[in-house]
């Protein structure tokens, strides 16, 4: 079983100053985006920041990146619409859209220390359905498995899709993650049947382990399947 910093247990990650990511989904009433869809943009919005040139070397972000990532891994969803919505699109940060879901996802912030603009905004209401089931997932496509075991909100989920993707992406060497993002980061996020579920959680793949501060009980919620982007590394000359 990998490494997380998405565990229960005490860890020296506790000891840091703490950091949040914020997400935020655009959910107008009458046109809110389908569940799923939201689950996956979602993960890609945090694809997106990490690979940001922002984000890394000397870039701006790439200090509170660090310190983020040095502390337990939070992530907090938010929804928004309207003037909300537009005010948070002024804020530095990254929109990235779906097939029906918008999603801005904002560099760290201080776990008490949120921008007026965010700490605002609701964290509930985020109660999201797909209209028609899932599709079939195409080949060549990392698969976030949610746990048939735990039920959440859209916004919780949303926050696990994310971790799941981050931990896909800690997975990769600099190839590989090269790869993945010339195809458009293809991801799907799936509630495993029950049986498969057990053998995920046993297969060594990544596990998003969740500190159970929010919503739900401490346990297993997300099975890391990334080996679709392993096998489109690039192929040497």
């Amino acid at each position: 079983m990998s490494e997380s910093p998405f565990q229960t247990e005490p860890n020296p990650r506790d000891q840091a100053p703490q950091f949040v990511l914020p997400l935020v989904v655009r959910i107008e009433k009458s046109a809110p985006p389908a569940r799923t869809d939201a689950l996956e943009t979602a993960a890609r919005a945090v694809l997106v920041l990490l690979d940001d040139e922002r984000s890394v070397g000397e870039g701006e972000w790439a200090q509170i990146m660090r310190d983020w990532q040095d502390a337990r891994i939070r992530k907090v969803v938010r929804r928004a619409r309207g003037a909300e919505w537009r005010r948070a699109g002024e804020l530095p940060g990254i929109t990235v859209t779906g097939k029906s879901a918008e999603v801005r996802v904002f560099p760290p912030v201080p776990l008490d220390g949120w921008p007026k603009e965010l700490a605002k905004l609701q964290v509930s209401g985020t109660d999201l359905d797909d209209p028609e089931p899932p599709a079939d997932v195409e080949p060549g496509t990392v698969v976030l498995w949610m746990s048939p075991e735990v039920e959440m909100s859209a916004g919780k989920a949303m926050a696990q899709a994310g971790h799941g993707a981050q931990l896909a992406w800690w997975e990769l060497s600099d190839e590989e993650r090269a790869a993945w993002r010339e195809t458009g980061f293809p991801l799907a996020v799936r509630t495993a049947p029950p049986e498969r579920w057990r053998e995920l959680t046993a297969s060594g793949l990544p596990l998003v382990r969740d500190a159970g501060f929010t919503e739900i009980a401490p346990g297993l919620t997300v099975a890391v399947d990334h080996r679709a982007a392993l096998q489109s590394r690039p192929q040497q000359p």
